[in-house]
């Protein structure tokens, strides 16, 4: 394989190249963790499918973590590839998927620090000897030292440790060797490291883990609740400034193999329904305490975040579109960022009816049901109808509802 050398790249154009291959950046390789991301139908969020490839340096694993297929006392056939074989792999996959970047991860191989080295000098080999100049998403190993975070953040664009469990004490019984401290310390550490070189390039131009960090929580091997997933998501974000939590779901791969599993593996839906929150709390300042309450922990399989809050809230709506305000506007479901703004910007210049918000293309298949525009109902009236649930959560009952209901201009 024969590699060309790039001319240096620009700090517009390393800045650009990060915000492209981010939008493919997952810390999960489950397919259907990923199909789940793309399925996002009713919260919408700048996030297109994630495709960026993940490769493995070593799946000879020295903890035996009982939910992961690398685990020690897991049979198969065991590999470590060479720094040397690595990144001649990391970049071919690289170049077989353009515009995506590599994922370069790893199972825990003789300890923490011998593991960073090894992908540390995967990272070098890659940018120096292959002069690959793409995106680079590295893991960080649980209780790496601090002096091998430092380099890999150089040479990387993004890092991750994967907390993995809601809650610490999960650790002694299912990843004995990963504690509460070995986790967050690296990711303390990797906040602090971005805070510090912030506005900072190396000699090469480049700067520290420019696309921040990520951690992955597995969902459901504890028998935990949405709200305590949540709860730990808002936790990290505030305090590590996360760019991302990513959710996986539980896989029971032997039932009865052990028994503090719960008995069957996690609905897809439900990590479905996580990301969705996730991006309510980041992107439409809903909290976890508004998206999982006491009395209601758990999301639901036929309502979407969004559209289960409304409804537990249904003293606040109708919303009359000329006059609520925009942090409310994203609050109905059904309209999202784009949305909220086009009504922002067309009531400036003049009072929206309902004809006009369908030429703005504004959908109101479900927001028809929680706003009013200029005093006029278009299926508010539903708010009190026993079947709002239903209409809210099934688009095709809604439509046929609402065709039979409401014939087209009948707003006027």
């Amino acid at each position: 394989m024969e590699f060309i050398t790039p001319r240096p790249l620009t700090p517009e154009k390393i800045a650009a190249q990060t915000r492209e291959f981010t939008r493919y950046d997952v810390a999960d390789g489950d397919p259907e963790t990923n199909q789940d991301i793309a399925e996002l139908s009713t919260i919408r969020a700048p996030l297109p499918p994630p495709k960026q490839p993940k490769v493995f340096l070593s799946s000879d694993c020295r903890f035996n973590c009982s939910y992961c297929g690398c685990r020690a006392s897991q049979c198969g056939n065991r590999f470590t590839h060479s720094p040397a074989e690595m990144a001649e792999i990391a970049v071919n996959t690289a170049l077989d998927h353009p515009h995506h970047g590599v994922f370069i991860t790893s199972a825990v191989y003789r300890n923490a620090d011998y593991t960073e080295e090894l992908i540390v000098e995967t990272l070098r080999r890659m940018r120096f000897k292959h002069h690959y100049t793409g995106y680079i998403h590295a893991k960080i190993m649980p209780g790496a030292d601090p002096a091998l975070i430092e380099e890999a953040g150089w040479l990387a664009d993004r890092l991750s440790v994967n907390i993995e469990l809601p809650h610490s004490d999960g650790y002694a019984v299912i990843a004995k060797q990963k504690t509460r401290r070995n986790i967050l310390e690296p990711m303390e550490n990797i906040s602090r490291k971005i805070r510090e070189h912030q506005g900072e390039r190396n000699q090469y131009g480049r700067p520290f883990a420019r696309a921040g960090q990520t951690t992955q929580l597995i969902v459901g091997a504890m028998g935990e609740n949405d709200r305590t997933s949540l709860r730990l998501a808002e936790a990290l974000y505030k305090k590590y400034r996360l760019r991302r939590v990513y959710y996986s779901p539980f896989h029971l791969h032997k039932p009865g193999e052990f028994d503090f599993f719960p008995e069957q593996s996690t609905p897809t839906w439900r990590t479905r329904r996580l990301y969705q929150a996730d991006r309510l709390m980041q992107l439409y300042s809903f909290t976890m305490e508004e998206l999982t309450p006491e009395d209601a922990p758990d999301m639901q399989m036929d309502l979407d975040p969004k559209a289960a809050w409304a409804l537990r809230h249904r003293e606040l709506f109708p919303v009359e579109l000329n006059r609520a305000d925009y942090e409310m506007l994203l609050r109905v479901p059904g309209l999202g960022v784009t949305s909220a703004q086009k009504i922002i910007r067309a009531r400036r210049q003049q009072t929206l009816t309902f004809d006009l918000l369908r030429q703005l293309r504004v959908p109101l298949s479900r927001a028809r049901y929680f706003v009013t525009c200029g005093g006029k109902i278009w299926g508010a009236q539903w708010l009190d109808s026993l079947n709002l649930r239903q209409m809210v959560a099934d688009r095709s009952l809604q439509m046929s509802l609402f065709d039979q209901t409401f014939p087209p201009h009948s707003s006027q």
